[in-house]
Order: structure tokens, then sequence, then C-alpha cells
């Protein structure tokens, strides 16, 4: 018997990929009317005949969500525990609506946003760690350019792409300066990097910045250190101040994991904590757990799952999702809190 042509014979014979036939047989606009004849004309010279039935079940809903993690930093650092904290709440939301979850890790370099747009593996798509947001834009705006329904967890910055769900980052700065002025710091370094390319450090740092100015103290950049969200890079950070020899009494750090290294420089170069104070931010289950506990910004982690849900699904149902900023809270641990009248500058 004679085998039947396939989309891939349909590719060879017009010259193009095969995601790019599924495209032009199903009348993606992606695809450019040049490349759209070209695929009509193999498809007739091979006697293709579509499936319509077929492709009427592609289009129908999956009843699945994709939950895609990246590799946010180049040397591999691990995923950020807030992110996994995330998943069981996720998993829970889907399962009220009646979908599945689907979870991966995907390297950022990778088609992934062709893959997931023409397999139609899932319905929508939720996005969680980047790392430099400004190389990661052109894949936003792939899946925009698609159709895709999606939503990332994240501040988008100015100009910002597709729907976000994100914590108040300058509210939560603001009120960790805060807490440290409270406490009589006034030395206070910032680890954690900020800038465009990773806009919601930079959020946090211009609340930081914010507080600072309202009790009059300029912020010192000789007190700011660059640094990824990961326990080496805290402690780096802190190693790095104190060989500049600059004198600090408190650190706030943006992410718990980055606070918790530099925490564990300090002690081993002999300086207490809280007495140099330090405060991070997200929560984390480790937080509590340290020594001493962690002052931090809390992130909701329920609240931030269901919203990422909850907007996806609007997406889907209506063709747009709106951002949401969630609600910080100040939670104060041992880290912090310095005895009274005692202050003491590193």
């Amino acid at each position: 018997m004679q085998r039947r042509p396939t989309s891939f014979d349909i590719a060879a014979l017009a010259g193009v990929s095969q995601p790019t036939v599924s495209r032009a047989l199903s009348g993606n606009p992606s695809v450019s009317e040049e490349t759209r004849r070209r695929v009509l004309e193999a498809a007739e010279k091979l006697h293709y005949k579509v499936d319509k039935n077929a492709s009427g079940l592609r289009r129908q809903h999956s009843k699945t969500l994709a939950l895609l993690f990246f590799e946010e930093w180049p040397d591999g650092a691990l995923i950020n525990p807030f992110y996994l904290s995330l998943v069981g709440p996720m998993v829970r939301r889907c399962a009220q609506h009646g979908y599945d979850l689907l979870i991966s890790f995907q390297q950022l370099s990778s088609d992934w946003h062709v893959d997931y747009e023409d397999s139609r593996k899932a319905d929508g798509i939720i996005l969680l760690g980047y790392g430099d947001y400004l190389e990661y834009r052109p894949k936003l705006e792939q899946l925009v350019a698609h159709g895709a329904h999606f939503v990332r967890w994240g501040s988008g910055g100015d100009g910002k792409i597709g729907t976000t769900v994100s914590s108040d980052n300058e509210q939560g700065g603001f009120d960790a300066a805060t807490h440290l002025l409270q406490q009589g710091c006034r030395k206070i370094a910032f680890i954690g990097t900020a800038g465009p390319g990773f806009p919601e450090v930079n959020e946090r740092w211009r609340g930081f910045c914010r507080a600072l100015n309202a009790a009059g103290i300029a912020p010192d950049e000789s007190l700011r250190i660059d640094a990824d969200p990961s326990e080496d890079k805290g402690r780096s950070a802190a190693e790095q101040l104190l060989r500049r020899g600059v004198k600090f009494d408190a650190i706030f750090a943006a992410s718990d994991v980055a606070a918790i290294g530099a925490m564990h420089a300090l002690q081993h170069a002999g300086r207490g904590v809280p007495e140099i104070a330090v405060v991070g931010f997200d929560d984390i289950p480790a937080a509590r757990l340290a020594s001493p506990p962690l002052t931090t910004i809390t992130q909701d982690a329920r609240q931030a799952a269901e919203a990422l849900i909850d907007t996806l699904l609007d997406a889907i149902e209506t063709g747009s999702g709106e951002d949401k900023v969630l609600p910080v809270r100040l939670t104060v641990r041992e880290s912090s809190v310095r005895p009274s009248g005692h202050h003491q500058a590193a």
C-alpha cells in the first residue's frame, strides 16, 4: 500500500519546517502569504488531505496549563526556593478549575516558545525565573506574535510585554529600610543586582532609596553590591563589603538566600548578627530556620500561586488578563532586632 503523505513530506517539498507547515495549514497569521502559498501547492501535489476532525480536536482546550521554570543564571544556580513554594498551591488551584499542571524546566536559549505554540501541549503558559529580562524579552515578543496565552511572575518594568503578577517590590524595599532605620541603623548596605534587566530587584532598590532619602540619608554606592539570588553570591557580596573597609551596620539583601549567605560570611568573620542587622526578601522556609531567624519581606506564596492561575485562566477565557500587584508585609525576626542602644558598624 502507498504511504499517506504527512506534514513532514510537505515541509520537505516546500522547503520549510514541519511546524511552519502546521501553522500554514491551520491559518496561523504568523505565516507569510508567500510561504502559505508554497505549502498549499506542495500539499496539493502530494494529494494531502487535512483531517478536519483531528485539527478540530487540536484546537480544543487541552485542560492543561504549563508551568515553565527557566535557568536563571549562567553558573547554574539552584531555582529560587520561593518559586518552588508556588508549585503546591498552583496544582491545587488548577484542580479546583478542572485543569492539570504540566511542569517543565527550560533552557532560555532553546526554542521552547515555538514548541509550546505548535504542539498545543497546554492552553496557557506560566513563566517563572529568567535572569536578565532584556535577554528574555524577545521570547515574550514571539509569544505575543503567536497569540499565545501566558502570564509571568515579576515586574515588567518600562515597556512591559504580556500579563504579569508580582509583589509590591518597591513597598517591600521601603519597609525593609524603614525597619532598619527604626533599629538605629544608618549605614545600610544593599545586596542585589538592580537595573533595567532585573526590574523586581530594581524596584526593591528604589523603595530602599526612598526610605533612606526620607530619613535624610543619601544612598551610598560603596555600600551597594551586585549579587545573584543565591547563598554563595550573598556570602561573596558580604565578604566584598568587608574587604572594602567601609563601615556598615546593616544589610538589606534582595533575596532571602543571599541574606542567609551574607549572615554566614559575617559570622565567619567574627561579626555578630543582629549587631550587624540583616533583612531579606521572600520569606522562604529557610528564613525562619536560619541562625538567627531572618527578618524578611514576606511574599504570600499561596496568594501568588492562585493569582497566577486565575489570571492565566482569565486570559484564556476572555483573550486578555489584567496585571496584578500583590501586597507584601514585613516579618520581624531576630536577625534585625538590635539590643537597645547598641550600635556597631563593621
